[in-house]
Protein backbone atom coordinates (compact mmCIF):
# COMPACT_ATOMS: atom_id res chain seq x y z
CA UNK A 1 0.00 0.00 0.00
CA UNK A 2 1.10 3.70 -1.16
CA UNK A 3 1.55 6.47 0.92
CA UNK A 4 -1.84 7.90 -1.25
CA UNK A 5 -3.78 4.43 0.20
CA UNK A 6 -3.08 5.08 3.68
CA UNK A 7 -3.99 8.37 3.13
CA UNK A 8 -7.24 8.33 1.23
CA UNK A 9 -7.93 5.15 4.36
CA UNK A 10 -7.41 7.40 6.91
CA UNK A 11 -10.03 10.43 5.23
CA UNK A 12 -12.21 7.78 4.53
CA UNK A 13 -12.38 6.37 8.07
CA UNK A 14 -12.92 9.96 9.38
CA UNK A 15 -15.74 10.48 6.68
CA UNK A 16 -17.29 7.13 7.86
CA UNK A 17 -16.34 7.30 11.42
CA UNK A 18 -18.35 10.56 11.70
CA UNK A 19 -21.29 9.33 9.46
CA UNK A 20 -21.51 5.74 11.92
CA UNK A 21 -21.68 8.47 15.30
CA UNK A 22 -24.62 10.52 13.39
CA UNK A 23 -26.33 6.79 13.16
CA UNK A 24 -25.76 5.51 17.10
CA UNK A 25 -28.74 7.74 19.06
CA UNK A 26 -27.90 9.60 22.22
CA UNK A 27 -24.84 10.71 22.82
CA UNK A 28 -21.25 8.70 22.29
CA UNK A 29 -18.78 8.94 25.10
CA UNK A 30 -15.85 7.87 22.66
CA UNK A 31 -13.12 9.75 21.99
CA UNK A 32 -12.02 11.33 18.04
CA UNK A 33 -9.63 9.20 17.80
CA UNK A 34 -11.28 6.18 18.45
CA UNK A 35 -13.90 7.25 16.37
CA UNK A 36 -11.43 7.46 13.41
CA UNK A 37 -9.59 4.24 13.94
CA UNK A 38 -13.64 2.13 14.38
CA UNK A 39 -14.50 4.58 11.11
CA UNK A 40 -10.52 2.92 9.36
CA UNK A 41 -11.36 -0.26 10.21
CA UNK A 42 -15.21 -0.13 8.98
CA UNK A 43 -14.47 1.18 5.98
CA UNK A 44 -11.62 -1.57 5.12
CA UNK A 45 -14.75 -4.12 6.37
CA UNK A 46 -17.47 -2.83 4.51
CA UNK A 47 -15.07 -2.67 1.47
CA UNK A 48 -14.30 -6.13 1.54
CA UNK A 49 -17.95 -6.82 2.30
CA UNK A 50 -18.93 -5.00 -0.60
CA UNK A 51 -16.52 -6.98 -2.78
CA UNK A 52 -17.73 -10.27 -1.75
CA UNK A 53 -21.28 -9.30 -2.65
CA UNK A 54 -20.05 -8.26 -6.20
CA UNK A 55 -21.36 -4.23 -5.45
CA UNK A 56 -18.01 -2.44 -4.67
CA UNK A 57 -17.56 -1.56 -8.07
CA UNK A 58 -20.32 0.04 -9.94
CA UNK A 59 -20.81 2.88 -11.89
CA UNK A 60 -21.03 6.28 -10.46
CA UNK A 61 -21.42 6.46 -6.47
CA UNK A 62 -21.05 3.26 -4.30
CA UNK A 63 -23.59 3.73 -2.64
CA UNK A 64 -24.45 -0.20 -1.03
CA UNK A 65 -20.38 -0.43 -0.12
CA UNK A 66 -21.40 3.26 1.82
CA UNK A 67 -24.02 1.64 3.41
CA UNK A 68 -22.15 -1.16 4.14
CA UNK A 69 -19.57 0.83 5.66
CA UNK A 70 -21.71 3.34 7.74
CA UNK A 71 -23.17 0.87 9.16
CA UNK A 72 -20.28 -1.20 10.66
CA UNK A 73 -19.00 2.30 11.67
CA UNK A 74 -22.39 2.56 13.74
CA UNK A 75 -22.04 -1.08 15.30
CA UNK A 76 -18.33 -0.40 16.12
CA UNK A 77 -18.99 3.15 17.89
CA UNK A 78 -21.53 1.74 20.29
CA UNK A 79 -19.37 -1.24 20.59
CA UNK A 80 -16.84 1.08 21.92
CA UNK A 81 -18.89 2.78 24.01
CA UNK A 82 -20.39 -0.71 25.68
CA UNK A 83 -16.86 -1.05 26.31
CA UNK A 84 -15.70 2.08 27.72
CA UNK A 85 -18.61 2.44 29.87
CA UNK A 86 -17.93 -0.46 31.68
CA UNK A 87 -14.76 0.38 32.72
Amino acid sequence: MEISGIFSAIVIGIVIGVLGRLVVPGRQRIGILWTIGVGIVAACVGSAIASAFDVADTEGIDWVEWLFQIGLAAIGVGAVQRFKLRR
